[in-house]
Parts: structure tokens; C-alpha cells; sequence
């Protein structure tokens, strides 16, 4: 009895009788039938979208216009808002883990592509950092935001961040062609299309999906 589970023999018989009744049609549907499940439990509320998305919106703004003003020494210095951001989704995202009683494949997946961005982000600024290279940094960057952006849309068959995706891609080119302030405001653009549109709808998709689920 390990991990305090008991099975009962006459059921566990029960069982193996009724998987030796069991057709490749009927295990097919069975699959497809937990497949199906899985697709249709969406636990993205688009929280972390809209959190980063607004926070990254604002920087973006905030720092073209320091530069644009004189003002600061080192406009740079806004950035730093978004340590805070990171504490308070270490903190979020404990707390969430703790209320979850079941994760679908899918969500694992997401969670590693975005923890793959995240490295693919420190790599890259530890990179440009040590050859000093911050002049296409933020094409570069709208680079990397496309990709997790893109692959989560696929995962999840949520067409608007597939297309904030491309958004961000597309914007990487043209940034390529500005100065490196007038990048700020494409990457501003960006977080418009790839996370705060997207999240508010993904929090509507979840809203409504748990509503259903109370009246059912």
C-alpha cells in the first residue's frame, strides 16, 4: 500500500476483464476523448500576459521620453521596475502551484518554452553587454518575444497570439531600419499585440469557460 493507496482486487479484476473487452476503435476513442479533455481545460487567464505586457508598454514609453527630455542621466534606470515584476511572479506563480490540483501536457509545454525565453533572454543581454553591441538590441528583442508568443498560440490554438507573434517578428525587421529610440515605440507596439490584447482576451476565454463550468 504505498504512497496510502488501496486498491480493491474484485475491482482491480474488474478492470482487467474490461480492458480485455477493449477494441484498438475503443482505445483510439478513448484517446481522442482525453486529448479532447485537455484542449477544452483552459487554465490561461492571461494574468502574466497583461502583467508583463503593461509593464513592458510602460518602460518602453517612459524611457523614450526621458530620452527624448534630457532629463535623466541614465534613462535606462526605468528598466529596473521590472525586478519587482519578476519577485511578484515568483511569489504568483508558489501560490498558484499550490491551489493546482491537476496540469495537462500542453501546460508543461508552455511553461518550458517560456522558460527557455527567459534564458535565451539573459544569454543574449549578458552577450551584447560584454561586446557592447546594444544598437539592435531591441530588434533582437522583439525577436525573441515573437517566438514563445507564437509557439504558446500553437499550443493552446489561440489565434491571437500566434498573430502577436508575427507581429513582433515582423516590428524586428522594421526596427532594424530606425534609431535605437524609435525602437522603444515599436516595442511598445509589440506588447499591444503579443500580450495585452492577447491577455485580455485569453482572461474572457477564461472567465467564460468557468462560468459554463458553474452552471453545468
Amino acid at each position: 500500500m504505498p504512497g496510502g493507496t488501496f486498491t480493491c482486487p474484485a475491482s482491480h479484476q474488474f478492470l482487467i476483464m474490461q480492458t480485455e473487452k477493449f477494441s484498438p476503435k475503443d482505445s483510439l476513442q478513448l484517446i481522442d476523448q482525453m486529448i479532447n479533455q485537455a484542449k477544452n481545460r483552459f487554465s490561461e487567464n492571461g494574468f502574466l500576459y497583461l502583467l508583463w505586457g503593461w509593464l513592458i508598454l510602460f518602460c518602453s514609453i517612459g524611457h523614450f521620453v526621458l530620452l527624448q527630455l534630457k532629463i535623466v542621466e541614465h534613462p535606462e534606470i526605468i528598466w529596473a521596475s521590472c525586478w519587482l515584476a519578476v519577485i511578484f511572479q515568483v511569489v504568483y506563480l508558489v501560490r498558484t502551484k499550490k491551489r493546482e490540483t491537476v496540469k495537462t501536457y500542453s501546460e508543461n509545454i508552455i511553461n518550458f518554452i517560456w522558460v527557455s525565453f527567459g534564458i535565451c533572454m539573459f544569454i543574449l543581454s549578458f552577450i551584447l553587454g560584454r561586446v557592447k553591441g546594444w544598437d539592435q538590441i531591441y530588434s533582437l528583442f522583439l525577436m525573441l518575444y515573437g517566438t514563445p508568443t507564437f509557439l504558446s498560440g500553437i499550443v493552446m490554438e489561440f489565434k491571437p497570439l500566434k498573430i502577436g507573434g508575427i507581429v513582433c517578428w515582423c516590428l524586428a525587421i522594421i526596427s532594424s531600419y530606425l534609431t535605437e529610440e524609435y525602437g522603444l515605440l515599436l516595442l511598445a507596439a509589440a506588447m499591444i499585440a503579443a500580450w495585452i490584447v492577447p491577455g485580455y482576451l485569453l482572461r474572457k476565454k477564461y472567465n467564460q469557460q468557468n462560468k459554463s463550468l458553474l452552471n453545468t
